[in-house]
């Protein structure tokens, strides 16, 4: 990518961070962390990489992402509505009666949303079993799965990485996004991981590490993860849970909490978006 590329996309991400704050700050729920350390892997995915088509949300040939921490919706449908999948003003449903906008991702309803999840430890597995049956129909479609270093708690995950190494499912790409906070304070207090690249290369994935802001490196990390022929890659983006919001930044209290009108007042200021 070439640097007036990045300016624009990370134009774009700026834009998003005060969308999602304002919208979870109208509607008083949500979750603020998780979506802001979200932004950059879903807007290179979305801008770089991904075959999608928003006038056809369900064709055959589109790759997939299956946002398997749930929570982070906020960013995915912000996203979503900026590539043409619904209107930007649908965004202030979010989470209200009968809404497309759930509190987290189904696609009964949301044009391109392939997969439902909420219950984290899920969603790598459906992941899977999207790229083993692409690669049965022929497709060369690829499947992008986005995971809270949290989720890594839940040994189904590890089942899902035993299964894709075993199937050499080389179309499935991973992401966590490594902000090292989940909903009841530091990752590693709650339940220490250990090496995570070190877990991930013993269940035979390839492993990228890279700044999960830095949208030049993202790119690099998923250019290189298609070259990656036989197994599964998995990319672990450093991240920062409530990413630029200085109150929010790091903190678990934020992973979760009602934005209240000061917090929005600071939160707008930090993110350059007050009049």
């Amino acid at each position: 990518m070439n640097a007036p590329d990045i300016e624009q996309l990370e134009r774009l991400c700026k834009q998003f961070r005060i969308d999602i704050i304002n919208t979870l700050h109208e509607r008083q729920t949500g979750h603020p962390g998780g979506s802001l350390s979200l932004v950059e892997i879903l807007t290179t995915l979305y801008y770089t990489q991904m075959n999608v088509d928003p006038g056809r949300p369900d064709m055959p040939e589109r790759d997939r992402l299956v946002l398997c921490k749930g929570h982070g919706a906020p960013a995915l449908y912000r996203v979503l509505a900026e590539k043409g999948f619904f209107p930007v003003a649908e965004m202030k449903t979010l989470r209200c009666f009968e809404s497309r906008l759930q509190g987290h991702p189904c696609p009964l309803h949301t044009p391109g949303i392939d997969a439902a999840t909420g219950p984290l430890g899920i969603g790598l597995s459906a992941a899977l079993g999207m790229a083993l049956g692409l690669r049965l129909d022929g497709s060369a479609a690829r499947v992008y799965a986005i995971l809270g270093d949290g989720e890594l708690n839940e040994g189904t995950v590890w089942e899902a990485c035993m299964s894709a190494a075993k199937f050499h499912a080389d179309n499935l790409c991973a992401v966590v996004d490594w902000n090292g906070v989940q909903l009841d304070g530091p990752a590693d207090k709650i339940m220490p991981m250990g090496d995570i690249h070190a877990k991930f290369t013993a269940f035979g994935w390839n492993c990228i590490e890279c700044p999960g802001h830095d949208i030049g490196a993202l790119f690099n990390a998923f250019e290189l993860a298609k070259k990656v022929k036989g197994v599964p890659t998995v990319i672990l983006a450093h991240t920062v849970k409530g990413k630029g919001v200085s109150f929010m930044e790091g903190q678990s209290a934020w992973h979760g909490k009602a934005i209240d009108d000061e917090s929005y007042e600071k939160a707008i200021a930090d993110l350059g978006g007050a009049d």
